[in-house]
């Protein structure tokens, strides 16, 4: 382990307990994406007075960026932490619970928040010691299309960047496990809206309507045979019909429905495969029961895809410095849910790598969940993987 890790790890340990008081009041004060000014005005104030560069507002939402020049010359790495929350209603009765009603921090980037928070602090403590530049991304929304990341990548976030280190903390892992993968890891995704529009009427004189939620069922069954009979086994892909809004009167025939869904792919080119399949059998049907549609038909987070060489740095800096609270460093399947971040891994080489949060013993539930919590010991663990992965990323080639 070299001199500047060391210390590092050193002043982390000491920050332990301050980086979970920053999760518990992030936690309590969660904002949805797009709407997360007073979480945006905590992190610049947690920079005031610091010696960095901090430029705010970056992209269309709330983003900040944080420069710290290293003394020595070197390469620039960005690491992202994510800060929104989810509309979700608490139920995890924590003493910290979310003081917002219907808003909750579900997924974790309250932790990621923290401990790059502190992170970025010890890494401007020891600037002098830097060989190359840290620039680290604060990005909002993540989780709402069309996602912070984009709107920051257009604004040059990644300029002069060599490359992108992100993290997450993940309730169905173990906590002390770090987990990692190369090449394609999360989903891309599209999501969808259609309206069937028919002809609505009594229920005893259905040839004088047209039956809207007889034609909505044959379509919800025949999409499926888009993942069954157009997609190569060999890829993943999901078409999902998650609202299907027929509500009405025991004896009246609906004049018009409206569904409501999502695609997931772990290949892009399934991608205009699955829309142009779920477009010609939604024109078939509405054709065939003499119904007019409406489809928004939205393509958003593409395939997130870590660059080997980056993983491979990632995975052997783990190995080889043996952190104290990392049990295993392991190879993890492909994750089946989209992540903004893949917008930077277009752009950049990058890896996006796992944290256990799951408590031996405790309740797992998975993110999203109103019961959804972390072992917050997982938040030392991802400032201490992250610090080792970075420093390993500026000193090859040096």
């Amino acid at each position: 382990m070299n001199n500047l890790l060391n210390k590092i790890y050193k002043i982390l340990e000491e920050k332990e307990e301050r980086m979970i008081e920053i999760r518990r009041y992030l936690h309590e004060n969660p904002e949805l994406s797009f709407y997360e000014t007073e979480t945006a005005k905590y992190i610049k104030n947690f920079y005031k007075d610091k010696d960095c560069q901090i430029k705010t507002n970056v992209g269309d939402g709330y983003g900040i960026v944080v420069d710290i020049m290293g003394a020595k010359p070197g390469k620039t790495i960005a690491i992202r932490a994510d800060f929104d929350a989810l509309p979700i209603q608490e139920e995890t009765g924590l003493p910290y619970a979310s003081k917002k009603k219907g808003v909750m921090h579900a997924c974790g980037h309250d932790a990621h928040t923290a401990y790059m928070l502190v992170l970025a602090e010890t890494l401007i403590e020891l600037k002098d010691e830097l060989s190359g530049n840290v620039r680290v991304i604060h990005q909002p929304a993540e989780e709402v299309p069309p996602g912070g990341a984009k709107s920051m990548v257009e604004a040059g976030v990644l300029d002069n960047v060599d490359a992108v280190l992100g993290i997450h903390v993940m309730s169905t892992m173990p906590t002390g496990n770090v987990e990692y993968r190369a090449g394609a890891i999360q989903t891309g995704r599209a999501n969808f809206k259609v309206t069937l529009k028919g002809k609505g009427g009594h229920g005893s004189m259905p040839h004088l309507a047209n039956d809207t939620i007889v034609a909505a069922s044959h379509f919800v069954t025949a999409v499926q045979t888009i993942i069954s009979r157009r997609v190569n086994p060999f890829d993943t892909a999901v078409v999902t019909i998650g609202s299907f809004d027929g509500v009405g009167s025991a004896n009246v025939i609906k004049e018009k429905v409206t569904l409501e869904g999502d695609v997931r792919i772990m290949n892009e080119e399934a991608r205009d495969v699955i829309e142009k399949e779920f477009t010609r059998l939604l024109a078939g049907i509405s054709s065939a029961f003499g119904l007019e549609y409406e489809l928004d038909y939205k393509n958003d987070y593409p395939v997130l895809v870590n660059d080997y060489e980056v993983t491979a740095l990632v995975k052997k800096s783990l190995e080889e410095n043996k952190i104290a609270v990392v049990k295993n460093v392991l190879e993890c399947p492909k994750q089946t849910p989209s992540e903004d971040f893949a917008y930077y891994a277009q752009e950049k080489p990058s890896c996006f790598f796992y944290v256990g949060a799951y408590k031996e013993g405790s309740v797992m539930y998975p993110h999203h969940n109103p019961k959804f919590n972390i072992d917050e010991k997982s938040i030392l663990i991802s400032a201490k993987a992250m610090a080792t992965a970075l420093l390993e990323c500026l000193k090859e080639n040096e």
